[in-house]
């Protein structure tokens, strides 16, 4: 629930700080993005050339009032006292064309005078619907140019943040991954990385596009007519006033949006994980009532966002039809009046339709802005999670070790002073086999986890062949450490690939002798594709066994100097126990081993036995000289005993 909360306190709209971080990631493509954003600049021009290219084709060649020809060739016969070059002014009066004489005279114009003027309109108006034409593929193919290149720069952004964020999952210590919950985490690499490739595309660049239009619109209104563009620009308050209230109000919904997602997902996770659980219990319809519940809660939460947008986009729309009524109203009567023309009004009607979509648009990129700054915040915090456990910059490069194992004094607690193991000693010798046995909770599993250097101990030192292993690599420590765990997890992929964990320098022969070393190759190749087959997710295709088997390949083909048995047998029949029993000393042999059990049966042949009684090594020897004292272990071993007696009886 920590998660949920942190959620919670997402409040910020924009940061900076983050911004500067996302920008960090463009930087590599900034040529790409310069030329999306210079090309957004031209395809802004084709839009806003439109408008004005009818009030041209309106005012000068369709419905003018009163105009200036230079006459031609073919005109200039049919104006007595004019020449070639020479201009006419032409005007329009109930449907009737007149021009002024040179001795500034009013005269109407004949039927063949005014055809030849039609026809230099028609051309005119002509070669202003190819430039129409033109500029809209120009437009076009800017547009296909810009979408691609943003795309393209946007995807492999994505691509580096969802890889270093997995990279540093992938470097954090274990004791993170045991508060964190996996939905949320696979939340953070999959949807909030997801929403700033939205941002990317929509936003980062785009936003150009819709200043450039509001800046092109007022600026060209305003050098149309100064009057109508202050009329047109009287009801902006009114949109101030909708941006405030939607900004106040979305804020809250979309949080409560993200919160519920999560809590989704941490379901889902939970319900398909636990699912074999589930089936066992009976608790299909519980489940889905729980999920039912979060799932509807997240409706709600969706609806409520949708509200504030039904509200909000309507509003503009409706301030948008106010204007255009404001601008119809005062620009009639104006043409009416003859104080502008037809096509400044029409002009006007477009410009002003134009300008609310930007308006529009803007609102949806700042829904897109608040979710990418909380999927941001959200990402960078896990991002800036530093690893508690780490290298030292004085850490040594190992390319193997002999197997000494040395615990001086080790203290080492989970949970500040709630102390796991107390005053660990003990020495491993290279090739000796040891095993730990003591009850749930003694402390066994956390011994693994320190030799691995999963977690740091708090007092005391672990060291390998004499070399304290905070002074090793963690990558080459754990080179040399095979560890075969009860519950086995195997990979998507096939069988071998599950043995050689994709070690390029094994060969499928090399392969399959490993596997005849540990007793797998017979049920292998009795596979439908052998080697080749098939692993379904997380082996379930497999059998306990069968997948402890795999495991027991793969420790092997891992060639480690120490061996790690971690209750290796204890969910598996006594077929397959029988195999792995045999298959262990090949294991074994010239390796430290280092075995837990609780079945005392399984590790009476190690060379020494260390019984643990919460945290605190009580007994130490071999598993005769522990019965004789009668101790710890002596009682675990005749509780065994009857119990396997009771079994049979």
């Amino acid at each position: 629930m920590n998660g949920f909360h942190e959620e919670e306190k997402l409040e910020k709209t924009y940061d900076s700080r983050l911004m500067m971080r996302l920008l960090g990631y463009a930087r590599p493509y900034l040529a790409i993005i310069l030329l999306c954003i210079v090309l957004l600049g031209l395809i802004a021009a084709t839009d806003l050339a439109q408008p004005y290219l009818f009030k041209i084709a309106i005012d000068n060649h369709l419905n003018y009032a009163e105009k200036t020809y230079q006459l031609d060739e073919e005109t200039a016969p049919y104006f007595t006292g004019y020449d070639v070059n020479d201009e006419i002014s032409v005007f329009r009066e109930s449907g009737q064309l007149y021009f002024t004489t040179a001795d500034g005279s009013q005269v109407p114009l004949n039927d063949n005078a005014s055809a030849a003027l039609r026809q230099e309109d028609h051309q005119s108006v002509t070669e202003l619907a190819f430039l129409l034409i033109m500029i809209l593929m120009a437009g076009l193919l800017m547009n296909f140019a810009q979408v691609y290149l943003l795309n393209y720069a946007s995807n492999r952004i994505i691509m580096t943040i969802r890889r270093d964020l997995f990279g540093h999952l992938q470097r954090m210590s274990q004791s993170f991954f045991d508060h964190q919950p996996v939905g949320r985490l696979v939340t953070r690499v999959t949807n909030d990385t997801e929403t700033l490739h939205e941002m990317y595309t929509s936003v980062l660049v785009n936003l150009f596009k819709d200043v450039f239009l509001l800046i092109g619109i007022v600026v060209i209104m305003l050098r149309l007519d100064l009057r109508l563009a202050l009329v047109s620009f009287s009801l902006l308050p009114l949109i101030l006033l909708a941006t405030w209230f939607f900004r106040s109000r979305v804020r809250e919904a979309y949080r409560e949006v993200r919160l519920r997602m999560a809590k989704i997902n941490t379901s889902l996770n939970e319900n398909l994980s636990g699912m074999r659980t589930i089936h066992v219990y009976r608790q299909e319809q519980q489940q889905f009532n729980h999920f039912d519940m979060i799932n509807t809660s997240y409706l709600e939460s969706n609806e409520k966002e949708n509200q504030i947008s039904s509200i909000f986009r309507p509003a503009v729309e409706l301030i948008g039809s106010l204007a255009l009524a404001l601008v119809i109203y005062f620009g009639g009567h104006q043409v009416l009046a003859g104080r502008i023309e037809f096509g400044v009004l029409f002009a006007f009607i477009n410009y002003i339709r134009q300008f609310f979509q930007p308006i529009n648009s803007l609102t949806e990129k700042y829904n897109i802005l608040q979710s990418a700054m909380a999927s941001s915040e959200r990402i960078f915090q896990l991002m800036d999670k530093k690893p508690e456990v780490v290298d030292s910059p004085d850490a040594q490069p190992v390319t193997s070790l002999t197997g000494q194992i040395n615990f001086d004094h080790v203290w080492f607690a989970y949970n500040k002073n709630e102390w796991i193991l107390k005053d660990i000693h003990f020495n491993v010798n290279p090739g000796e086999s040891i095993a730990f046995v003591g009850a749930t909770g003694a402390g066994k599993t956390s011994l693994i986890h320190l030799i691995a250097r999963f977690y740091d101990i708090q007092k005391g030192s672990i060291q390998l062949d004499g070399v304290d292993i905070k002074d090793i690599r963690q990558e080459d420590l754990r080179r040399q450490i095979g560890i075969v765990l009860q519950d086995v997890f195997l990979f998507s992929g096939s069988v071998a690939d599950n043995i050689s964990l994709n070690q390029s320098n094994l060969t499928r022969d090399q392969i399959i002798s490993i596997a005849k070393e540990v007793n797998a190759h017979t049920f292998i190749e009795k596979l439908p594709q052998g080697y080749d087959q098939p692993v379904m997710e997380r082996g379930n295709n497999f059998s306990t066994g069968q997948q402890q088997l795999i495991s027991f390949a793969r420790t092997l083909a891992a060639n480690p100097s120490i061996l790690v048995l971690d209750e290796a047998t204890a969910h598996i029949d006594a077929e397959t126990e029988d195999l792995i029993q045999k298959a262990i000393p090949r294991l074994m042999e010239g390796r430290t081993t280092i075995a837990i059990a609780h079945r005392l049966s399984t590790i009476q042949h190690c060379d020494r036995i260390i019984v643990l009684h919460r945290g605190e090594i009580v007994e130490t020897g071999t598993h005769q000289q522990l019965l004789k004292k009668r101790g710890y272990y002596y009682r675990l071993y005749q509780l065994q005993v009857h119990s396997s007696d009771a079994i049979v009886s």
